[in-house]
C-alpha cells in the first residue's frame, strides 16, 4: 500500500501540486499587499480622491467604486502576467526535456 501510494504521489506530481498551491498563496497575498500598499496609494491622486478606497464614480444615481475595483484589477494583472511567465519557462523545460 505504501509504494502505491509513492507511486500515485509520483505519477500525479502531487508535491509539485503542493508546492505550487504554497507558492501560489504567499504570491497573492505579497501581490495584494503590494496593490493596495504601494501602487494605490500612489493612483489615488489620479482617481481625484484622498484615498483610493474613496475613489468613485457617480454616472446619474449610480455610484462606481472605481478605487477598489482598479485595485482588483491590478492585483489580477499582475498575478496574470506572474502565472504566463512561469508556466512559458516551465513549458520550454518541459519542451527542451523532451528533446
Amino acid at each position: 500500500m505504501i509504494k502505491e501510494f509513492a507511486k500515485f504521489l509520483k505519477e500525479f506530481n502531487i508535491v509539485s501540486l503542493a508546492v505550487g498551491f504554497v507558492m501560489g498563496t504567499a504570491s497573492t497575498a505579497l501581490v495584494g499587499s503590494m496593490v493596495k500598499d504601494v501602487l494605490m496609494p500612489i493612483a489615488a491622486p489620479l482617481m481625484g480622491a484622498e484615498s483610493w478606497r474613496e475613489a468613485v464614480w457617480n454616472i446619474g444615481p449610480v455610484h462606481i467604486a472605481i478605487g477598489s475595483f482598479a485595485a482588483e484589477l491590478f492585483n489580477f494583472l499582475i498575478l496574470a502576467l506572474i502565472i504566463f511567465i512561469i508556466a512559458k519557462k516551465l513549458l520550454k523545460l518541459e519542451a527542451e526535456a523532451k528533446k
